[in-house]
């Protein structure tokens, strides 16, 4: 960096010197970060002041909630494949961020998240907002800390990109105390690897060793199953895991992350398996295999239905994750991979061909095509139903029918979530559907649609939430007016907390309590906020509404009065008798 550069504006005097913040910013830009969410508090002053004087190539995207912020950095980090990046101020700022840092952890995202604090020199006076900022982040970021000295900025971002974007990528945060943002920085101190600010980085490649063990194991089962977690999304590896399936003869399952790892119209797709979004249909499937090949997934509980499925000590296991720590953490382990998807799929790949492994695929393909024809004709039995309220599977079809080819659907966890990962197909591979599937808060799609528009905008991004999702995030409204953002939201409106209704019905014997809430006319309060909106309540409607609010150019909305989850079909499997 220039001499001329470094010295704008610095503190502490120097033409080679410059202030915390704008090391900060001027970090972030040898990153290639160009855009960050976020909103103001007194402690951010300086890092403000800085991104207004010198940060010209990082837009800031002013949001109502710092929640939000984090939800779009998510968004925005998991479409366009760059590091997200979210701010906020001490005290309440830096509590209400923590759902988006910890959802993006846990989903393997990474942002990062920057929240200012008081001043080093005010720590233990009973200063406003004053709280432990490392140790409220500590158990839920992969990386975290609270600057002492501002010479520390450059090292220390640089370090949280690094663990951000290598091996399981995850969410860092950094503390940035108000005193911090105004010492002086080393100008030549400031630099960074761009290709740091891109993910997945500097990619690790399993054991040869274990890739030879793990094709013996593959070639030896009479009918594996692969099921694909988020990690090949992540790593790009569609290609590679097209050719091991191939090879192999193999099923492909995917968990709701793992969507886009492959084609919807690929014979071998069986699509989402697990309690969530999986179906009778898919599962049986799934308990044929007598060797299950996890790619880039951790087993958890919603993919097995509780480490039922597949069966535990009856079905051999051969696991490939980029984190070791997953690898038999749920299942007995044949043979473990530890690297990156794609790496590890391309390595397999090419040891199978060298085997001669070349499976006829046919009968797994049959069992695919009996599963999807048996699922979807039932389906298709609610789907076309002219019942009001709506039916889920009827807004799942109209949507189906009216989605541009590139589009991306952003869906909150409850109602939407299990409907649209079993139902919405997707011929091409990449990010077109995710939801928020770590922990699973309301209020999530309105604002990561508002991150994915501006991380694939020639996208068509819909966002589909629950009548209780829409009550958390409403404020949002306001941002997505003021960007101007061509956003589509969809309201799945019930008036009721349905899930957790749901639950209450299959376990509780029918004991509902405090879980229904009052009707909100959502277009109504969509167009105080300045957005197009329609309001349907006839089936025969959705289809030219969705389709108008689609090509409309700016913000859209669509309020669906649509069947609650208790008494609807849903594809979840605790609910099925």
């Amino acid at each position: 960096m220039s001499s001329q550069t470094a010295g704008d504006g610095a503190s502490g005097g120097g033409a080679n010197r410059m202030s915390g913040a704008e090391a900060v910013v001027r970090t972030l830009e040898a990153h290639g970060v160009d855009r960050i969410f976020g909103l103001c508090g007194d402690t951010s002053l300086p890092f403000y002041d800085a991104l207004h004087r010198i940060g010209g190539g990082i837009s800031h995207v002013l949001t109502r909630d710092e929640r939000s912020a984090a939800y779009m950095a998510d968004g925005y980090a998991r479409v366009s494949g760059k590091v997200g990046v979210c701010e906020g101020p001490s005290g309440g700022g830096a509590t209400y961020i923590l759902p988006g840092v910890v959802e993006a952890n846990e989903s393997s995202v990474p942002i990062l998240a920057i929240t200012t604090d008081i001043a080093v020199g005010s720590r233990g006076k009973y200063a406003l907002t004053e709280l432990d900022q490392k140790a409220l982040f500590r158990p839920l970021a992969k990386w975290n800390t609270v600057l002492d000295r501002a010479e520390d900025v450059p090292r220390t971002l640089r370090a949280a990109f690094r663990a951000m974007t290598t091996g399981r990528p995850g969410a860092a945060h950094i503390g940035l105390p108000f005193d911090v943002q105004k010492g002086p920085v080393d100008a030549d101190d400031v630099w960074g690897d761009p290709a740091l600010g891109t993910w997945p980085a500097r990619r690790s490649a399993p054991d040869p060793a274990a890739v030879e063990a793990a094709a013996d194991a593959l070639a030896s089962a009479k009918f594996p199953v692969i099921v694909v977690g988020g990690g090949p999304v992540i790593a790009g590896a569609f290609d590679e895991l097209r050719a091991v399936a191939e090879a192999l003869g193999a099923v492909v399952a995917t968990t709701i992350s793992g969507q886009g790892a492959i084609g919807d119209g690929h014979p071998l797709a069986l699509g989402v398996v697990g309690s969530n979004g999986g179906v009778v249909e898919t599962r049986e499937v799934l308990m044929q295999a007598d060797l299950v090949f996890f790619v880039g997934c951790r087993a958890g509980s919603v993919t097995t239905e509780r480490w039922r499925f597949p069966e535990p000590g009856k079905t051999r296991v051969v696991h490939l994750d980029s984190d070791p720590q997953v690898i038999g953490a749920t299942y007995p382990t044949e043979v473990a991979l530890v690297g990156d998807a794609k790496l590890g799929l391309a390595a397999l790949a090419t040891t199978l061909a060298a085997k001669g492994v070349t499976r006829d695929g046919a009968d797994a393909a049959a069992k695919v095509a009996d599963a999807r024809r048996r699922k979807y004709a039932a389906f298709r039995e609610l789907a076309e139903s002219d019942e009001m309220p709506i039916r889920p599977e009827r807004l799942v079809a109209s949507l189906q029918r009216v989605l541009p080819a590139e589009s991306v659907v952003v869906a909150d966890p409850g109602t939407p979530c299990p409907y649209l990962s079993a139902y919405l197909d997707w011929e091409q591979t990449g990010r077109r559907f995710f939801s928020n599937r770590a922990h699973g808060a309301l209020g999530y799609s309105m604002a990561a649609a508002t991150g994915a528009w501006y991380g694939r905008p020639s996208a068509k991004v819909v966002s589909v939430m629950g009548d209780g999702s829409f009550g958390f995030t409403a404020g949002e409204l306001e941002t997505i007016v003021r960007l101007g953002a061509p956003i589509t939201m969809i309201v799945v409106s019930n008036a009721v907390y349905g899930w957790i209704k749901a639950g209450q019905k299959t376990g509780f014997g029918q004991r509902y309590y405090s879980v229904d809430f009052s009707r909100t006319d959502h277009a109504r309060v969509a167009e105080a906020f300045g957005v197009k909106a329609w309001t349907v309540t006839d089936p025969a409607e959705l289809d030219g509404t969705l389709k108008k609010a689609l090509e409309h150019g700016g913000p859209t909305l669509v309020d669906v009065l649509c069947q609650p989850l208790h008494e609807a079909r849903a594809p979840v499997s605790e609910w099925v008798a």
